[in-house]
């Protein structure tokens, strides 16, 4: 277990490092200079002052090699330090921390709707003897994957806010604002959720050894919910694990249509802005989140099954 362990942190560090690398290589090669949109305050660049650009890089790490950049910008961040934002000034890693609890309300609450959907239309679907249900439920995954996020809360603004008034179309002021945002970010996490959960119940309740159990004299119910669930959970425990990321990048979306204050606003500000600093701590906060995520389920499926980390094992 420790050395499953050990080889999983080594990974997440490795992935945060190429992370931020990539980031700083792509928004390096990105064509615009950013102190130039700062100085113009969105107006004509090439009215500014040449000695007032000149400044301003100076003042940013800007006019130093591209290695020593590099460089500088790694070991503030070894320190919790991600830069200052060339659109407003304020510190990155402040920016972050002031939007993250409205995000995080947002994604918490979309996972856990997508969870409780996915698992339950999974379930009923490959359980229930009606194939006019069957069919319907394990169609609906399909349906939810293929519609897109921004679809679904412009439909949803339309008809619960404007046609029907139940619920506010926009803000985030108050639980009944964050209803429309969760179930829009909800629904296509937990289609992705019940494909492959429906797919893992359907080859688990085709082993030979459920066979075996309902010999034996255990009820379909029990087989079903208690032996095909827990030999079925890890492919769509996996799969939320990487789900977490799409949450994030679906809260830009989200965050947009309905007005909402979070990362995803300052991820779209900032990309709009050529904020570079701004860009890459959202790249590595969202790395950083990934990681986490992908780094629970690797400690959780070991408790599903024990054969994970002998397969682990034997790779080596």
């Amino acid at each position: 277990m420790r050395t499953y362990l050990a080889r999983r942190l080594i990974q997440a560090v490795l992935v945060l490092w190429a992370a931020f690398t990539l980031s700083f290589a792509v928004l390096y090669l990105l064509p615009g200079d950013p102190v130039s949109v700062m100085a113009a305050g969105g107006g004509d660049t090439s009215a500014v002052a040449p000695e007032q650009l000149a400044a301003l890089r100076k003042q940013y790490g800007l006019d130093r090699p591209v290695s020593e950049q590099y460089g500088s910008m790694v070991w503030n961040a070894l320190h919790g330090d991600l830069g200052i934002s060339v659109r407003s000034g304020d510190r990155v890693t402040h920016m972050i921390a002031t939007n993250v609890p409205d995000t995080l309300r947002l994604a918490s609450g979309a996972l856990l709707l997508a969870l409780v959907l996915g698992a339950g239309t999974a379930l009923l679907g490959t359980y229930t003897r009606r194939p006019w249900l069957r069919q319907t439920l394990l169609s609906l995954p399909a349906l939810g994957v293929s519609t897109p996020t921004f679809l679904v809360g412009l439909l949803l603004v339309q008809l619960v806010s404007f046609r029907w008034g139940l619920l506010p179309a926009a803000g985030d002021e108050g639980l009944d604002s964050l209803v429309l945002p969760v179930i829009t970010l909800a629904l296509p996490t937990g289609a992705v959720i019940a494909q492959v959960f429906a797919k893992s119940l359907r080859t688990a309740l085709d082993e030979p050894y459920m066979t075996t159990a309902l010999a034996k004299g255990a009820s379909r119910a029990r087989v079903h919910f208690r032996h095909a669930v827990r030999n079925a959970a890890i492919p769509p425990l996996t799969v939320v694990g990487m789900l977490v990321g799409n949450l994030l990048a679906g809260s830009v979306v989200v965050e947009t249509v309905f007005s909402r204050t979070g990362v995803g606003r300052i991820t779209a500000t900032a990309v709009s802005a050529q904020d570079i600093p701004v860009v890459q701590g959202l790249v590595v906060f969202g790395a950083l989140v990934f990681v986490l995520a992908n780094l629970a389920v690797d400690l959780v499926c070991p408790l599903l099954d024990p054969r994970v980390t002998k397969a682990v094992a034997v790779a080596r």
